[in-house]
């Protein structure tokens, strides 16, 4: 009988998830949803153009959206941790490099769109992506107003929900709709009209 590393007995047939067949799942899957979208893809497509066999993707994801989610997951979620630099100003521009950053990759300009719009006509679809994207995402901008708040920055009758929209919102737009440009110097404007809007101290 086979032998973990640790020493331990691997149970008869048991098979060990591979790196580069999980790559490849990886690989095949973005390059399918900025091909065909959500509605279109299928088990099938993705093992075909991984080269690897259905039961492999089955092995990790237990459905189409569950494979999707776990995977578009932590590439939205990369720079979601802000560090608290002790100011507003700089806090916000962060999240906002960090929020570039994501909505400037390639896959992620196409697939985002196409996720939301599947999502609009699937709710259990759209339940997932709010419990993996928008609440954790949401949680960590009201954190970085909340200290703002709490550091005298911003009034302590800040609308922090209608401050979160306009915080998401225009990167948003410019990137994943009108598919333009983010400059450094854009960043700073807007963070510029962002505490002007929050009333910054």
């Amino acid at each position: 009988m086979a032998q973990t590393r640790a020493g331990g007995r691997r149970p008869a047939g048991a098979a060990v998830p591979s790196e580069r067949v999980t790559e490849a799942i990886r690989t095949a899957t973005f390059a399918l949803l900025a091909e065909v979208g959500f509605g279109r893809l299928s088990i099938e497509a993705v093992a075909e153009r991984a080269g690897v066999s259905k039961t492999a993707i089955y092995r990790r994801w237990s459905s189409k959206q569950e494979l999707v989610v776990g995977l578009v997951t932590p590439v939205a979620m990369t720079g979601l941790t802000v560090p608290d630099t002790g100011a507003f100003v700089t806090d916000l521009e962060a999240y906002l490099r960090a929020g570039r950053d994501v909505l400037s990759h390639p896959l992620v300009g196409v697939i985002a769109p196409d996720l939301l719009a599947e999502a609009a006509r699937n709710p259990e679809l759209s339940q997932s992506l709010v419990e993996a994207l928008r609440e954790p995402r949401r949680a960590q901008a009201a954190g970085l107003l909340d200290r703002a708040i709490d550091r005298g920055e911003l009034p302590a009758d800040t609308d922090v929900d209608l401050a979160l929209d306009l915080v998401a919102g225009p990167l948003y737009w410019r990137l994943a709709v009108t598919h333009s440009e983010v400059s450094d110097d854009y960043l700073q404007r807007l963070v510029t009209a962002l505490t002007r809007a929050f009333d910054a101290r």
